[in-house]
């Protein structure tokens, strides 16, 4: 059974992994440099999107980089409060119907805009989305390994008076190599006393050891990439017993350098050994991607049947930071809808019940 990228964009969706700086739609870029009289070291819009190309050959360092661009024009509300609507509006379109959006109040304040001042902002754009699209979801806080941990503990703090308020999680991100997440041991301590959800990027920029930290010093109940969790197959058995998900991003991880090609992308290995994978886009702008067109890479690449594309969404419905009445709901919709669609594509399609 042939599966298109006309149906996968047809299908309902997750992104549970989609960083909202770099995520912007480009002509918002450029037009909020304009207004803003933000210089960004480009004449026109061409050069804009070359520029922000991830350099060939890069690590995880040099693709962060990238987000001085975007980060300069996103320190006003306004802009912020556009930009998370946009990004919740392009979700909509290719009908994800759940996504949640992360960033660091932190990088937002070089004009003196209040932390609580950013995150209402972005909270209006996702709630707005929210009422004119029908998607729904939340945000997740990020801590930054690279800036001091109190700094996260502070983000942290932030969190737990968000909780119930938007706010769906709290995450540590940024380079991994030289910055270890036991650092910020004290920002997690808070959060999961408080009984917020916690997602750490890990494995990405450095080895399984960064996933154990993770996991046993921050608490995740999913991690960020996980790409090299296989270099410790008794942590690898961890995840999978205890269902951590792993938020997997095939475009960017090429783009840092995580894999040399898709052929050594362990995602198929995680997948036959069912763990629990999700697809999503980590910067739809910066990678030029959607969850979409990760789907497509996906099923092309990984040789995915139309059961292994159904069973990885269900996956994103039910790895979401929402509450288990709601995801029973989403999930019942989702596989409902999916089904319906793939009867109508493939004759001899078979349909067989799904459990959370």
């Amino acid at each position: 059974m042939d599966l298109s990228p006309e149906l996968i964009r047809s299908l309902p969706k997750t992104d549970l992994h989609c960083h909202l700086d770099g995520s912007l739609r480009l002509e918002t870029l450029w037009e909020l440099a304009q207004e803003g009289g933000v210089d960004l070291g480009v004449s026109s819009r061409e050069e804009l999107r070359e520029r922000l190309r991830p350099p060939a050959g890069a690590d995880l360092a040099a693709y962060i980089r990238v987000f001085d661009s975007t980060l300069a024009v996103l320190q006003d509300e306004s802009s912020l409060r556009r930009c998370a609507y946009e990004l919740c509006e392009d979700a909509a379109a290719e009908n994800v119907r759940y996504i949640e959006i992360r960033y660091s109040p932190l990088l937002h304040t070089r004009n003196g805009t209040g932390m609580p001042e950013i995150i209402d902002a972005v909270l209006e754009g996702v709630a707005k989305a929210q009422r004119d699209f029908g998607i729904a979801g939340g945000v997740i806080l990020c801590g930054i390994r690279t800036i001091e941990p109190m700094k996260s503990l502070e983000l942290a703090e932030l969190a737990v008076s968000y909780k119930n308020r938007g706010v769906v999680g709290f995450d540590l991100a940024g380079e991994e190599k030289d910055y270890p997440a036991k650092r910020h041991i004290e920002a997690f301590y808070k959060i999961l006393n408080n009984n917020i959800n916690v997602t750490v990027h890990a494995g990405e920029g450095f080895g399984a050891e960064s996933i154990h930290q993770a996991i046993h010093y921050c608490g995740a109940h999913r991690i960020g990439h996980g790409t090299r969790l296989w270099e410790d197959p008794d942590l690898l058995e961890y995840v999978n017993d205890h269902r951590i998900a792993l938020e997997m991003c095939l475009s960017s991880n090429l783009h840092t350098g995580s894999i040399s090609s898709l052929s050594d992308h362990p995602f198929r290995a995680y997948f036959d050994r069912e763990l629990r994978v999700t697809i999503n886009t980590d910067n739809r702008l910066v990678s030029s991607t959607s969850v979409s067109d990760e789907l497509w890479l996906a099923c092309r690449a990984f040789d995915l049947s139309v059961y292994d594309l159904r069973k990885i969404l269900i996956n994103g419905f039910k790895s979401a930071f929402s509450t288990h009445a709601k995801k029973k709901e989403m999930l019942r919709r989702a596989i409902t809808e999916m089904d319906d669609l793939f009867e109508a594509h493939f004759p001899n399609y078979q349909r067989f019940r799904t459990f959370l």
